[in-house]
């Protein structure tokens, strides 16, 4: 009798940075041959374009507490249990060997039902924060895999860090050779992310502006503006002679990444996951308004480790940014040192780490290294 497929459920809400990883992970366990399925809401539905094809996508029901009217905030309730109900009448039906949430209201009724059913369980946390619903399970799973570290874990959870999963773009150019700055063509990459990027559009230009004439003679600018911040951002260079590609949207920002001497950006996960394994030096400015204030946490072990220079957005202003640009871009040495401690916190691995944990949940024997 053939042997039956292993299946693995995973559990994400409908944002990029949830969505990221599980797909990095949904990709490998194909090609170990197993099943795999999606557990998450119409929200998170629209996000499954890069997924393989063979990945079933399963909607459910839920809600978030933190959204929408007193109606809404009193219906939410009512819909996530609804949705850990059906999941637990589905997950009963199709046994999964296991059950990875990485976030997310959406994830809850997989995890609810996979913790109501003692199914093997784990978590991915992408930020250096627990988010509310990892929070909500963290001491009902059998491990909590952590993208940052070191991440804020509450008393009595232990965490496992794996790293954050990239792209496979960003892993081709993994620790790619850093030129460092000098009397030459020097890229400066501006990424915001798509929170609250304006500001980096208000400081960054005329920081740029400002830079000694010996330097600014050799910059060229790689910078994500919003589309409504896109067309002034692109005339400011244009009128300060400055030769900067202004777009809402890099295709190949880890191509631009790994080209760059300089990479000024928001501390998301993925962002600091990127810079971190193909290993730039960094500026950083913490995105104020994310939950749990994660994006500090996010930049927090990239500036320890000396690959980054984190400036709080309360902190942020034009001389400010003039000075620490300069630092970088007029100390060749200390930026080469940047780019090798930012290495030094690149986790490449990250994917195959989790998948690691899986098998290990799953009960599947580890091969040695051969």
């Amino acid at each position: 009798m053939a042997e039956r497929q292993r299946l693995l459920v995973i559990a994400a809400g409908g944002t990029g940075g949830h969505m990221f990883p599980a797909q990095a992970l949904a990709e490998v366990m194909l090609r170990k041959g197993w099943r795999v399925k999606l557990s998450t809401d119409a929200r998170g539905a629209r996000y499954t374009g890069g997924f393989p094809h063979s990945v079933e996508i399963e909607q459910v029901s839920s809600a978030t507490t933190a959204r929408g009217g007193i109606v809404g905030k009193l219906a939410a309730p009512l819909r996530i249990l609804g949705g850990v109900l059906s999941a637990t009448w589905r997950t009963k039906r199709d046994r999964p060997d296991v059950v990875v949430g990485f976030g997310g209201y959406p994830a809850i009724p997989a995890m609810g039902a996979a913790w109501l059913l003692k199914l093997p369980r784990m978590l991915h946390e992408q930020n250096g924060v627990l988010g509310r619903v990892n929070q909500i399970f963290s001491k009902r799973v059998d491990v909590v895999a952590c993208g940052t570290w070191p991440t804020e874990l509450p008393e009595g959870v232990e965490g496992v860090h794996t790293g954050n999963p990239v792209r496979g773009a960003v892993l081709e150019r993994a620790g790619s050779g850093y030129i460092a700055p000098g009397e030459y063509p020097m890229s400066v990459l501006v990424i915001g992310g798509s929170q609250g990027a304006r500001v980096l559009s208000d400081v960054v230009p005329a920081a740029i502006a400002e830079l000694p004439v010996d330097m600014l003679q050799y910059v060229r600018v790689s910078h994500q503006a919003r589309d409504e911040d896109g067309e002034r951002v692109a005339k400011f260079y244009a009128e300060h002679g400055i030769a900067a590609d202004v777009q809402p949207f890099f295709h190949d920002v880890p191509r631009r990444m790994s080209e760059a001497q300089l990479v000024i950006s928001r501390s998301g996960a993925s962002s600091v996951a990127d810079i971190s394994v193909i290993g730039r030096p960094a500026i950083l400015i913490p995105y104020p308004h994310a939950a749990g204030d994660h994006q500090s946490a996010n930049a927090r072990g990239l500036a320890e480790a000396g690959g980054a220079i984190v400036i709080p957005e309360s902190q942020l202003s034009v001389e400010v940014m003039v000075e620490q640009i300069v630092s970088v871009l007029g100390n060749p040495q200390g930026a080469n040192l940047m780019a090798q401690a930012a290495l030094s916190v690149g986790k490449p691995e990250a994917t195959e780490e989790l998948v690691t944990l899986v098998e290990q949940l799953a009960g599947v024997e580890q091969q040695e290294p051969g």
